[in-house]
């Protein structure tokens, strides 16, 4: 066996190992060459070498997202940590475990002009849940530290940040392992399985004839059929679900803004809920936000063995549980109760559906009818990973398959990493995987399909529609060359070359049937990951969906 000479690398290395953490994604550099060495040439870890920072730490969010485990990355000093902090961002919000081991100069070289030094302890303090900085020399004091980051990241389901230093020489080896590092056990609390004060709360839900369930980012199969049937068969509840709650029952509403936009002000009144339980990451829809910050709810209850956000201003109670114990022990000592409000929002949702069926049918080519055609042909039983901006939000309004895995970077809903998270997430689960995403959230991540490693069976849906499509959507547009710029970024460019270059078999398609044509070449290609880029027209697809939304007024409930 190969060791690096550094006697603090090989405790970092072999801590990694007794924890766990096999997968490792490795940029070049010189200052984290005994790291690289180590990790490198043990057989139990698997490694990955990604040049870009900044894709590197998302390839990595992705294959922790999938995996459900930390995945570390692991850069030489200077600026290349700070391409990492975009992604420690997501994985913070996300409560993605994350670890990023930094390769640094000793304090020493640190602010006195050398080359490729920037002040790495505790930069990324704001949006990581440790900071082990660590001493030169390899010692209980850092073991200790180095244990106590893992153990968080897993503990707490966040990045964390361990700066090594190192002096030269860095490429010296050996056959001996110098260190017998300290480990210490984990040890795992993850809330409660009893309701505190239980009486009060199921006071609370059975005296309620209107209760609103709303389900954010959610782990597949989080959630017992069980409970779910039998929320389902109460009568004074609704469940709201968003296409990455992986949620699904024929009576859960998974289109709140169809749903909720043609609302009117009795509308919103009849549709305030009593109590609100949430549980899951963060919520898509901008519409049901502003509602229940308007139309407050009593009672606001949030699930989560963490964190408890008060996106309402209306946070009432916290419960530090899994929302399936909490659920499995609030149905089983409630009753359900006389109410129309399952059954009035039902029959509305069910008119919408239908109109929403309407007017797909006879709309033109655009952005909305190529989500509908697109994801309607998804490969049951596969994974779908969609960027931010637009394409989330288009696919929020059309019915997935519920054999289909659904995920987002929703933490900070950012566009810089999508791709990359895509490609891992593919890593990380044998599931052939299929990534929908904007043209502007492709190329800035272009340099993600800078990548040996990408499955296959990954395939991109690229819908081009020559610019931020979402600044369209969004209120106070106007056609000026400023906005076309500065906002939009119009442009002529598309994916072609990148795919040769790349050598990712390349479909394209302008039309309605042309599309239709390409996707069943797209599904049909089994030796190359595959891009399909869809041009769709600029001008139009505001004007399309915005249209949507008014047909939808012209039902009355």
């Amino acid at each position: 066996m190969i060791y690096p000479k550094i006697a603090l690398a090989q405790s970092i290395i072999e801590i990694c190992l007794a924890k766990g953490i096999t997968n490792i994604i490795i940029s070049p550099g010189s200052r984290n060459a005994p790291l690289t060495i180590g990790f490198a040439q043990h057989p139990n870890f698997t490694c990955y070498s990604i040049a870009d920072e900044r894709c590197a730490a998302f390839f990595a969010l992705g294959i922790a997202q999938q995996t459900q485990k930390p995945t570390a990355v692991v850069c030489t000093s200077g600026s290349a940590l700070l391409n990492y902090y975009p992604a420690v961002a997501e994985a913070f919000y996300s409560q993605i475990p994350l670890i990023v081991i930094s390769a640094d100069r000793p304090q020493s070289k640190i602010d006195i002009g050398d080359g490729q030094t920037i002040r790495q302890e505790n930069v990324f303090k704001n949006h990581s849940v440790y900071n082990a900085n660590l001493t030169e020399e390899a010692s209980d004091e850092n073991d200790l530290k180095i244990n106590k980051a893992i153990e968080t990241s897993i503990l707490q389901k966040g990045p964390v940040h361990i700066n090594a230093p190192f002096e030269e020489p860095l490429y010296e080896t050996t056959d001996t392992l110098l260190v017998q590092p300290r480990i210490t056990e984990i040890k795992e609390t993850i809330g409660t399985k009893t309701i505190e004060n239980e009486a009060e709360f199921i006071s609370i839900w059975n005296n309620a004839k209107r209760k609103l369930i709303l389900v954010g980012v959610n782990e597949v199969n989080n959630v017992d059929e069980k409970v779910i049937e039998k929320l389902a068969a109460h009568q004074s509840v609704v469940v709201l679900t968003e296409t990455t709650s992986n949620l699904h029952h024929p009576s859960f509403i998974n289109s709140i803004d169809t749903l909720i936009t043609p609302f009117d002000d009795h509308d919103f009144n009849a549709f305030q809920p009593e109590v609100l339980v949430t549980f899951g990451g963060m919520i898509v829809s901008k519409r049901i936000k502003a509602f229940l910050r308007k139309y407050k709810p009593l009672h606001h209850w949030h699930i989560d063995t963490l964190r408890a956000y008060d996106t309402f201003s209306a946070l009432t109670k916290h419960f530090v549980m899994h929302p399936n114990d909490f659920f499995t022990e609030l149905l089983s000592k409630t009753k359900s109760i006389e109410s129309d409000y399952f059954a009035k929002i039902s029959k509305i949702y069910h008119l919408r559906t239908t109109k929403r069926a309407e007017y797909l049918e006879k709309t033109a080519f655009s952005d909305f009818k190529v989500f509908e055609k697109v994801i309607e042909t998804l490969p049951k039983n596969s994974q779908l990973q969609i960027s931010n901006s637009s394409a989330i939000r288009y696919a929020q309004l059309i019915d997935i398959d519920p054999s289909i895995e659904v995920f987002c970077n929703r933490g900070t809903s950012g566009i810089d990493g999508s791709t990359s998270t895509a490609i891992g997430a593919a890593v990380g689960n044998s599931k052939p995987t299929v990534f929908i995403t904007g043209d502007i959230g492709f190329l800035y991540d272009s340099n993600a399909l800078w990548n040996s490693y990408i499955p296959k069976n990954f395939k991109i849906i690229l819908v081009n529609n020559g610019g931020g499509g979402i600044f369209r959507i969004l209120p106070g547009h106007q056609e000026k060359p400023v906005f076309n710029t500065y906002f939009e970024t119009s442009h002529d460019l598309t994916a072609e070359h990148l795919a040769n270059m790349y050598k990712l078999k390349y479909f394209t398609a302008k039309d309605l049937e042309s599309l239709e044509v390409s996707l069943n070449g797209f599904y049909a290609e089994h030796d190359s990951p595959c891009i399909l880029e869809v041009f769709t027209p600029t001008h139009k697809n505001d004007v399309i969906l915005k249209e949507y939304f008014k047909e939808l007024n012209e039902i009355v409930s």
